[in-house]
């Protein structure tokens, strides 16, 4: 029972990030998309290119072959290609959430007690799912806060606007916090 809670929450999680980088994507121009802070920084078309990139190898044949496939290039991931324009990457990057989720959500509650490999590592299958929730938490949040920033005044809040927590908890529960009904 709670094998399969666990899969059923960690697609859930894995939602609400996509979610979230997609409202964010949303409000982000093709300038912006494509724009860098400094030398050292990623875009938010290249975090979405590894993530895209880090999907496709993790979760294709996820519990028959090693999660970093012989035919990943990361490095290039890193790097803007020619042909890299919005819909490209946006591509790319439906089609990494989607293998993620189809994965995912195929699990069986006998899947979790399997071993999978990362780089030859041994992973449980919750290791290898909390691994990558993890690290597409870390992703999403760089993408939100640079969409964001270049988003300056017009950004249109992805949760609670500030100053406005009681205003969502009255709607929530009909009733302040503290208060009774």
């Amino acid at each position: 029972m709670i094998e399969q809670q666990y899969i059923t929450d960690a697609v859930i999680q894995l939602k609400k990030l996509k979610v979230q980088a997609d409202k964010a994507l949303a409000q982000t121009t093709d300038e912006h998309l494509f724009a860098t802070l400094d030398p050292e920084s990623n875009s938010i078309a290249i975090i979405m290119k590894h993530v895209a990139g880090n999907m496709r190898s993790r979760w294709t044949d996820f519990l028959t072959t090693d999660g970093e496939k012989p035919d990943r290039e990361r490095d290039t991931e890193f790097e803007l290609a020619g042909a890299d324009s919005r819909e490209r990457i946006l591509a790319l990057w439906e089609d990494g959430w989607a293998r993620t989720l189809n994965a995912v959500s195929s699990l069986t509650a006998a899947d979790l007690s399997k071993t999978v490999y990362v780089r030859r590592e041994a992973h449980s299958v919750v290791e290898a799912i909390n691994r990558q929730l993890t690290h597409y938490a870390a992703h999403v949040g760089q993408i939100v806060l640079l969409a964001k920033h270049y988003a300056g005044p017009q950004w249109k809040t992805l949760s609670i606007p500030r100053g406005k927590s009681k205003e969502v908890d009255v709607a929530k529960s009909g009733a302040p916090y503290g208060v009774k009904t």
